[in-house]
């Protein structure tokens, strides 16, 4: 039997992965969500979001250009592309399921809040599927 507490290199790699990743889905799951409460996202609007700078804004938006995620023309407010928009819906689902289920064990709504933003990024299919189920079958 393995021991519990060992980490193999690959779940190291998992992580790193997934950390990366939290940035583009927390960045295209908000600009979604702006552009449904304001009818645009605007870099100011993402500054004051985040609490950070609009140089880190810039940079940031810059990498999901890259990465074909959003569209942005100067003097103009920032598209999510299909693939953006894709990827906004499924972070948003994946926050949902794991903000209910610790709802239904018990947490209380602000932590739960709180808690399901950092799991939403690290919760593997798997797990998520037993949580739905979870959460339907209570």
């Amino acid at each position: 039997m393995a021991n519990p507490r060992y980490r193999s290199p690959n779940q190291y790699s998992k992580i790193r992965t997934q950390n990366k990743n939290e940035m583009l889905e927390d960045y295209v799951e908000t600009i979604s969500e702006l552009i449904i409460l304001k009818g645009e996202a605007r870099n100011a609007d993402l500054a004051k979001h985040f609490g950070v700078s609009q140089a880190t804004i810039n940079k940031n938006i810059k990498r999901l250009v890259a990465l074909n995620l959003v569209k942005t023309e100067p003097y103009r407010s920032i598209f999510l592309t299909d693939e953006g928009q894709n990827l906004a819906n499924s972070s948003k689902s994946k926050h949902e399921i794991v903000l209910n289920f610790l709802i239904k064990l018990g947490v209380s709504n602000k932590v739960a809040e709180e808690d399901s933003e950092g799991i939403e990024h690290h919760v593997s299919p798997e797990t998520l599927s037993f949580m739905k189920k979870f959460i339907q079958n209570k």
